[in-house]
């Protein structure tokens, strides 16, 4: 999902910088788009963000969908910007967050708005797929994480309750990819993207065509499929004069925002993992080849294309999105609702006296989340959090242990010794978060960068376009040109206790 976060890039690029080579990310969250310039120079990468808006959802007879066209238009501003500093990028592309897509045939370039994930026509039809499929059938041919969110169990909600927009489509595009088609005119999805929808299969390289026709969605609509660093074509004619910008090639680095980011992890050697810590955590390992097998299904991983060939073998775990929602409620009710300030009060309240699984059901959708913290700790027989610096460190201190259970469930399937664990991201800012987790692991933690998914993007352009020679030079480059903070571990006793409670009612929903 995504990890598009509130995190800032500042302009801070000496004359010497800006002439290096110049790349353009157009780096799209749940919350925010941004259109960053990069430029590589000496080996090192300095950022420039040219333009920021606000994104989110919109409601709409009764459905929560995506203004896919107005992102477009904002794109195209942060284009013109990006012209407007009078540096002459030699390409760009776009990264999102994975599953939802645009239907499109040859007459009308969108058929609908396109459904959010977090809309809840899935809610009926996630289950009812499941056992029409098989849950075993569907893993060994995806190796992806059951969610209903999932593209696949949108399609069988678009079977159910939109047939008559589907018979229409000629293809789909997942969120990103679709603004590339719309850049350069190309029709398909890169394989980091089409990995997420649980429609292809890691395998063989291809859609799970057999996937496919049993769920019974035509099979005309699903696009050919590219490797991460995918030269596109030019910019259409159309949007090089509207935006100023001549000569750029439109590249699909890894159109998935996740992947991009721990493209940019900065590790080397073995026995280290990621955590990618934005909305939504995502916390794994990169893997030569999938890994799939009954245990890693009934404990919720997936195997996702990552870039160079690698598997992104992980669990797609709730991150700060409780926080967020927490901090929706306060300032509705007129609290304050400031992350600084929120996180220097939590500091000074009771560690460890209240937890929750992050990951319970009810937590999913938004809401009043405050409430059902609270609720949650009333029937499991705990203290109930009584102020937002309490709550604060609850959602905290219970995302730390849920990182600590997915380290554990890694090792063991993998057969891997974890030492480190790069955190990358906006949650990368948290510095208590940081240290709870370097606490309940008891591993070192190495945070930073925090916009390491629009690093990712502009660096596999340079790779590209042969400006960097391999990803192993790319990581390089991101060690050398943005600042990686320690965090080591203090396994106390009470970390001890607090995760032996966490099991007891880990499953709770």
């Amino acid at each position: 999902m995504s990890q598009n976060e509130d995190s800032l890039v500042t302009s801070q690029q000496t004359p010497s910088a800006r002439e290096g080579s110049s790349y353009i990310a157009c780096d799209l969250g749940a919350d925010s788009g941004r259109v960053i310039l990069g430029f590589l120079n000496g080996g090192r990468l300095t950022l420039d963000e040219v333009h920021r808006f606000p994104n989110g959802g919109i409601r709409i007879c009764g459905s929560l969908r995506w203004d896919i066209l107005r992102i477009f238009e904002e794109l195209k501003i942060g284009l013109r910007e990006a012209a407007a500093r009078r540096v002459q990028p030699h390409s760009l592309s776009v990264d999102s967050w994975a599953v939802d897509y645009v239907l499109f045939n040859d007459e009308q370039p969108v058929l609908s708005l396109p459904y959010h994930y977090r809309d809840g026509r899935t809610d009926l039809t996630f289950a009812r797929t499941v056992n029409s499929l098989g849950a075993s059938e569907i893993f060994a041919q995806t190796g992806i994480q059951f969610m209903a969110l999932n593209t696949l169990y949108q399609f069988a909600a678009e079977l159910e309750q939109n047939a008559r927009v589907l018979s229409l489509a000629d293809g789909f595009l997942t969120i990103a990819d679709f603004l590339h088609y719309l850049f350069s005119g190309a029709v398909c999805i890169e394989r980091t993207m089409a990995s997420t929808t649980q429609l292809y299969n890691p395998k063989t390289g291809d859609w799970a065509r057999a996937l496919i026709d049993k769920l019974r969605v035509p099979g005309k609509i699903f696009p050919a499929i590219v490797a991460p660093g995918t030269k596109l074509g030019p910019l259409l004619p159309e949007v090089a004069t509207e935006t100023g910008l001549t000569d750029v090639q439109v590249i699909a680095t890894c159109s998935h925002d996740t992947a991009a980011a721990v493209a940019a992890v900065p590790a080397e050697g073995d026995g280290w993992a990621f955590l990618s810590s934005g909305t939504w955590s995502l916390i794994g390992v990169e893997l030569p080849a999938p890994l799939i097998n009954e245990d890693a299904r009934t404990l919720g991983f997936t195997n996702e294309a990552g870039f160079s060939g690698t598997t992104r073998f992980l669990k797609n775990i709730i991150g700060l999105w409780l926080l967020q929602e927490s901090r929706r409620t306060w300032a509705r009710e007129g609290k304050p609702a400031d992350y600084g300030q929120l996180a220097l009060d939590a500091e000074s309240a009771e560690p460890l006296r209240s937890l929750v699984n992050p990951n319970a059901a009810r937590f999913l959708k938004p809401g009043d989340m405050p409430a059902k913290i609270a609720a949650y700790c009333r029937e499991t027989g705990q203290p109930v959090p009584e102020s937002p610096p309490q709550f604060v460190r609850c959602i905290l201190e219970s995302l730390a242990l849920l990182y600590e259970r997915a380290l554990k469930d890694i090792e063991r399937l993998t057969g891997w010794t974890i030492t480190r664990l790069h955190i990358v991201g906006g949650g990368s800012q948290s510095t208590l978060l940081n240290q709870f987790a370097s606490d309940a692991t008891g591993r070192v933690v190495l945070a930073g960068p925090v916009e390491a998914t629009a690093i990712g993007n502009l660096l596999i352009q340079a790779i590209t376009l042969g400006q960097l020679e391999s990803h192993a030079a790319l990581r390089k480059v991101v060690a050398k040109s943005f600042p990686i903070t320690n965090y080591k571990p203090s396994r106390s006793t009470a970390w001890q206790n607090a995760s032996e409670r966490f099991a007891a009612f880990h499953l709770e929903t």
